[in-house]
């Protein structure tokens, strides 16, 4: 299990031991997986009632994949934590938040005083995510985003 610095849940975060997509997906009792960049997130939505803890690496900041992953899992209705492990930076941290991710175990600790300033950095969003906050759009259309 990586080391969770930073948690958005109401409940402690999930202990459970990751296991790679294509053991969970082969058949398995284990309620926490591990996707890494390339994997398809859509290979869980079978089984999103199992799962308990979603952890999406990212081996370098550059590589976005896992944003999408966190996405694709948010709009299929996965309620459970969904962790970003790996080279996560405080300037992704906001991005992050909005595609669902609400658990943070970076490769090297993240300073909690960026990470506060980076909360409240964009206070009006362009893009539909997977967050509940609406567009500027739809506020300004009064539409639902």
């Amino acid at each position: 299990m990586a080391d969770v610095q930073i948690l958005y849940r109401d409940e402690p975060a999930v202990t459970d031991t990751a296991i790679p997509l294509a053991e969970f997906t082969a058949g398995t009792n284990s309620a926490a997986v591990r996707i890494e960049p390339g994997e398809d997130a859509r290979a869980l939505l079978p089984q999103l009632d199992q799962l308990r803890l979603v952890e999406v690496n990212f081996p370098s900041f550059g590589d976005g994949r896992g944003f999408s992953s966190a996405q694709i899992l948010r709009e299929a209705g996965y309620k459970g934590e969904l962790r970003a492990v790996g080279d996560v930076l405080v300037d992704q941290f906001v991005f992050l938040r909005r595609c669902g991710f609400d658990s943070f175990a970076p490769r090297k600790p993240l300073n909690p005083d960026d990470v506060k300033a980076a909360e409240g950095f964009f206070p009006e969003f362009y893009q539909k995510t997977s967050d509940g906050v609406a567009a500027i759009w739809a506020k300004r259309h009064q539409v639902a985003s």
